[in-house]
């Protein structure tokens, strides 16, 4: 086994198992703001929910993606656990997001430029990646404070990996969710890639509730 690897598999098992828990409820948390927010904005009933929740490989995920772009907003955490959040829309879903957040002020879709089409894709990033900041935040029972969003347009597999780099972590945990309003299916990839050892100390450090 490799240095990485080795790495990985304590990280694993360093999380207590008992609160693997409140990782899902994390996400469940930050994806009811999200769908609240939503809500309010197109006056619609609106709902997102977490198909999956995993610990990753970043050289699994780098190799299981496809070839396709992805549009969406990366966030840098400016306090524990840190690290960067990443809403990654593929672009099939990004027009989806571009004719859903412009339908009150464009008639025609095809009349859109690339810049308000760009503007549409990076709000809703925004608000899906506060809303699970918030969750997180909610869950730990503190504030987390978070840079200037940034705008990202590349194949996914290039943005997982050149975020990944900017905190020299090998592992990340992957949230694959769907955002529904009516007439519109939204499919988001949302990964977060926490500083490791203080994330699994802050999940570690919740209390748990006697059986």
């Amino acid at each position: 086994m490799s240095t990485n690897e080795s790495q990985t598999e304590r990280t694993r098992l360093m999380v207590d198992i008992r609160k693997l828990s409140f990782i899902n409820e994390m996400a469940k948390v930050g994806t009811n703001g999200v769908a609240d927010n939503m809500g309010k904005l197109t006056g619609e009933d609106a709902k997102m929910e977490v198909t999956k929740t995993n610990f990753v490989d970043i050289e699994d995920i780098t190799g299981q993606l496809d070839d396709g772009k992805r549009v969406g907003v990366r966030v840098r955490l400016l306090e524990p656990p840190h690290g960067h959040l990443l809403v990654l829309f593929p672009e099939e879903s990004a027009k989806k997001v571009t004719a859903l957040m412009l339908r009150d002020m464009v008639d025609d879709m095809s009349s859109v430029s690339g810049e308000m089409a760009r503007s549409a894709v990076e709000e809703l990033g925004n608000q899906m990646a506060n809303g699970f900041i918030n969750g997180w935040a909610d869950v730990l029972g503190r504030g987390i404070d978070v840079a200037t969003p940034q705008l990202v347009y590349a194949p996914a597999g290039e943005i997982v990996e050149r975020t990944a780099g900017l905190g020299g972590e090998d592992l990340a945990l992957f949230f694959d969710s769907e955002l529904s309003v009516p007439s519109y299916q939204i499919q988001a990839e949302i990964y977060a890639f926490p500083d490791l050892a203080e994330f699994v100390e802050m999940i570690n450090g919740i209390e748990t509730s006697p059986a």
